[in-house]
This record gives structure tokens, C-alpha cells and sequence, in this order.
């Protein structure tokens, strides 16, 4: 995914092109690397003259990590989570990396230049592949009114096969005399709605983040309406607060800004449909935030302790009640249960394995493991690993955890999990978490039938999920009882369940005894 930015200041410009770094907070001297939620963001200015600056926004996508948060406008079969444009199309993934890597410029703020922050500049932007179902047109429409000279041209589908015709994707170049704090806010607000998607779960804050970003042209943009709709992925309460708050800072009223609710006079239901030039029929809002547990959509309610805190605390007591001190940690992520069982000494050897290389050094670098205490260190070991294929670098250990990991794996691989979990790994405990779907009723927003996470292949019921379990457990020589995490909802039960297997140990007695009744049968 890329993002160029030039600057080619005028013959008369007492100012050089390379202070685009000073405006920018980055070195034209120096390759620059930020972690994102989904990869690595690198700034690079292939070009750094006096005349001239180009300042280019790399960002790299990992695939694994994005299948684990992928948006609803990704394919649901098991490929086309992997083979789609999300690793290099300009969407929200590139306007949140301008948000927090352009974070100083994005406000206008430059200590050493300030006067050149508040000056429009002559820039040259320019996007190799950006989502747009509308077309050129729909691209005009919403960068044309801000003062960019737009040429936007479609990407064909294959340009082997030019039959196919062109695909949903333009490439974009925006040419204009613009200050850069506004060039970026354009991008930051414009580039999701030009996708109609985005990554992450839609909280209420998003409005505040509509209003910072484009308060200071969107109330005046000819498209507003449309442009906060597809911003707030048409979520009606989002849109009225963003429409009533534009229209304060555009002094009008807010029934010019659609921002009331219309009421059909023949059916009395309030109308929330919206003329939409891309015509994409996409009307739900993306999940998934990076910085929120994508499995706690609902809001804790007030009082109680969040989900996610309250899951990691059931695993750790139930790691205390099987007698653990040996834990494997399958499908660790970035390491936030490892944080807390590190924080444990009863925990003597920790071991957290996770299939996605770059989740693995995230977590590495969050539990600051190069500055821990070496006792402290010695007591973990982080392994790349896929669970649906045995190794026997896991076996002998008091305890298995697999914290909302099984919904993730697909319905058919959930034999292989389970012979590389219960049957070659074999630990004498394994604590098992997934989603209750019977809940899911109970969750603000999330429509009938959908799931917590988009990258969810599954989502049990109390009663399909002990089904499962009662059968592993039969198959491998465990117990399982059950145990409700979260609030208890009294019709539907918990929100998270969790399954505890004990190995059923057996005395050379019983062996024998057991052995002697199935000869004689």
C-alpha cells in the first residue's frame, strides 16, 4: 500500500522542497519504520532536493493479521480472506497508518516551520490503487470541491485480458495548492469512504474523530451527507450526532444536513435510507478494532468488569485449580494472557505459540522481554506454530490454553486441532474459551445471525459447544465440566464459555482390571 506526497515550491519560494520533512516530523535522511495494527508503516522520500521532495508512506501488510480482523467486504471462503486487494488498495488501514504516523503534521502542528503549516503548498499526491465502486466520477465529486485537480484512472482487471473490462479500483492522483495538514485530513477522512469500509469496529468516538478531521471543510462539502454516512458506515445514530454537530459549525439548521430522522407519513417509520453514488449495498459497519477485544462488542456494563479481563482471570484460576505450572499459551497473539502468567510464579515455564511470525514479535516487544529480569525470562519461550499440526516440542505439560482461538480455525480442521492438541500433545489439563452465540442477541449492532468477528468460522451455543467437548473428551481420556465467564445473562447464559478438561488418570489396578473384563467379554 502506498502514498506519495511532492512538494515543488514555486521559482520565487524562499523556503526549500526538503522542509516537507520538517512539516512531516520525519528525516529525509533516515528510513523510518512504525508498527500498525496490521503491519509495518515505512516512511522513504525516494527524492530530496531543494526543487523537489517526495515523501512516500509505505505500508506492509500482514496477511495473517488482517485475515484475523478482515472486513465484511472480504470473501468468506477460505482463500479469499488471503488472496483479495486489502494488502495493497488505500483504505481505512492507510488513513489510520496517516493518523498515527503523520499524527503532528495530521494537526498542523510544526515548531520549526510554523509559519509553512499554515501555508497551502503546492502538492502532488499520488495513490496507486484506490477502491472507489463508483468511479472516476464518485472520486471527483469528493476531492473536486476541496481545491484538487483530480485525474483519477481505472485499473484494469487483468491487462492481458483487457475483455475483462476495468475493476473497482483507480488509480489516483490529486494535484493542488493546499495546506499539508488539510491534504492529510482529506485522506484521512476521504479514503474509507471511498472504500465504504473499514477495518475495525465503529465506536462512539468515531464521530469525534469525523468532526477533528474534517471540521474544518466537511460542514461546506457539497457531498457532506453522503461523505458522513459512508464514514460512519451508515450507522443512523453516528450520522445524526456528526450531521448536528457539522451543522453548528456551519451555523445552519440541522434539517439541512439530514441530520433528523425522516418519518414516512403513510407507515410512521423513521426513514434511514440515503442516495449512495458507488451503489455498493454495503450497509453494516466493519468489527474489529486493533486497540479493543474484537470479541467484546457489546459495552460492559457499568459497574462490572470488562470481558476480556474477566476471561483472562477465569483461565488463570482455572490454571490454579488444575495444579499448572507448566502452561502452553496456543495461539498467544500479542501475549496479553502471557503478561499475566508471567506476572505469576506459580507458573515456572511458560510457552506461547502462535501461527503469525510479526504476532509474535509484537508480543516480544510489549512484554519488554529484552529488559526483564533473566529469572524472569528464562520462564518463557515464544514458538511459531500452527495448532493443526502436532509437535512434539509440546508435549509433557500440565496445561493447555486456547483463549478464543477455536472459532478461528475452519470447521473442518477442527479434527486436526484436536488430534494435535488432546491426542499428540496430550497435557493433563486443556482450557478451552469460545464465544456463547446464544448471546449475540443481546449485542447493540450486531445484526441477526452475525458473528462477534468477521474472521469467526464459527460460533457455538452452550449446548453445540459441549457437544463438541463431551466428544473430545470421550475420545482422549478427559473430564470436562463447564464454566460461564462474564455476566450471566438468565435466558441466554454467559458470554464467554469455557470448557476444562482434566486427564483421567488411571492406577495400574484399574488397568488391569479393565483389561481382564474386556477378555473375558
Amino acid at each position: 500500500m502506498l502514498l506519495t506526497i511532492t512538494c515543488t515550491p514555486p521559482e520565487d519560494a524562499d523556503w526549500p522542497a526538503t522542509d516537507l520533512g520538517f512539516l512531516l516530523h520525519k528525516n529525509p535522511d533516515r528510513v523510518q519504520a512504525f508498527e500498525q495494527s496490521y503491519g509495518t508503516a515505512h516512511v522513504v522520500y525516494p527524492e530530496a532536493t531543494a526543487a523537489r521532495c517526495t515523501a512516500a508512506l509505505v505500508l506492509e501488510i500482514d496477511p495473517i493479521r488482517l485475515v484475523r480482523g478482515r472486513s465484511r467486504g472480504t470473501p468468506d471462503f477460505s482463500l479469499g480472506q488471503y488472496v483479495n486487494d486489502r494488502p495493497y488498495a488505500a483504505s481505512s488501514l492507510l488513513s489510520v497508518a496517516i493518523g498515527a504516523v503523520f499524527r503532528t503534521a495530521l494537526h498542523g502542528r510544526c515548531t520549526l516551520r510554523p509559519e509553512l503549516a499554515q501555508t497551502a503548498l503546492p502538492l502532488r499526491i499520488e495513490l496507486p490503487a484506490v477502491p472507489c465502486r463508483g468511479g472516476a466520477e464518485v472520486a471527483e465529486r469528493v476531492f473536486g470541491p476541496l481545491g484538487w485537480a483530480v485525474t483519477a484512472t481505472a485499473l484494469p482487471l487483468d491487462p492481458a485480458f483487457p475483455e475483462w473490462g476495468d475493476s473497482h479500483l483507480l488509480r489516483l492522483e490529486l494535484a493542488g495548492i493546499v495546506r499539508l495538514a488539510d491534504a492529510l485530513s482529506h485522506l484521512y477522512v476521504l479514503l474509507p469512504v471511498l472504500d465504504g469500509a473499514k477495518h475495525y469496529w465503529l465506536a462512539a468516538d468515531e464521530v469525534d474523530k469525523l468532526i477533528r478531521a474534517g471540521g474544518g471543510w466537511l460542514a461546506e462539502h457539497p457531498e457532506r451527507g453522503w461523505i458522513t454516512r459512508r464514514y460512519l458506515a451508515r450507522r443512523q445514530s453516528l450520522v445524526r450526532t456528526a450531521l448536528a454537530r457539522l451543522a453548528e459549525l456551519d451555523e445552519v439548521e440541522p434539517e439541512q444536513l439530514d441530520a433528523v430522522e425522516e418519518v414516512d407519513d403513510a407507515s410512521g417509520q423513521v426513514d434511514t435510507s440515503a442516495p449512495d453514488p458507488c451503489a455498493d449495498g454495503e450497509t453494516t459497519p466493519d468489527p474489529a478494532s486493533a486497540v479493543a477485544d474484537a470479541h467484546d462488542i457489546a459495552e460492559t456494563p457499568p459497574g462490572t468488569v470488562p470481558l476480556a479481563v474477566a476471561r483472562r482471570a477465569a483461565v488463570r484460576a482455572a490454571l490454579h485449580e488444575v495444579g499448572a505450572h507448566r502452561v502452553l499459551d496456543l495461539g498467544c497473539g500479542e501475549g496479553t494472557l502471557l503478561r499475566e502468567l508471567l506476572s505469576d510464579k506459580t507458573f515456572t515455564e511458560i510457552v506461547g505459540v502462535d501461527v503469525s511470525m510479526r504476532a509474535l514479535h509484537i508480543a516480544e516487544r510489549k512484554l519488554r522481554l529484552e529488559r526483564m529480569p533473566e529469572r524472569v525470562a528464562q520462564r518463557l519461550t515464544l514458538r511459531q506454530g500452527a495448532l493443526t499440526y502436532t509437535d512434539a516440542r509440546l508435549r509433557g505439560y500440565d496445561a493447555a490454553v486456547l483463549m478464543e482461538v477455536i472459532e478461528h480455525v475452519d470447521p473442518p480442521r477442527l479434527g486436526a486441532l484436536e488430534h494435535a492438541v488432546f491426542a499428540a500433545a496430550a497435557p493433563r489439563a486443556v482450557l478451552v474459551t469460545t464465544p456463547n452465540a446464544e448471546v449475540n442477541v443481546r449485542f447493540e449492532g450486531l445484526a441477526a445471525g452475525a458473528f462477534r468477528h468477521d474472521d469467526h468460522r464459527f460460533e457455538w451455543t452452550r449446548a453445540e459447544f459441549a457437544a463438541w467437548a463431551d466428544g473430545v473428551a470421550a475420545r482422549h481420556g478427559y473430564s470436562v465440566r463447564f464454566v460461564p465467564i462474564g455476566v450471566v445473562d438468565a435466558e441466554f447464559g454467559a458470554p464467554t464459555q469455557m470448557a476444562v478438561f482434566s486427564k483421567i488418570e488411571f492406577d495400574s489396578a484399574t488397568v488391569a482390571v479393565a483389561a481382564t473384563r474386556e477378555g473375558v467379554a
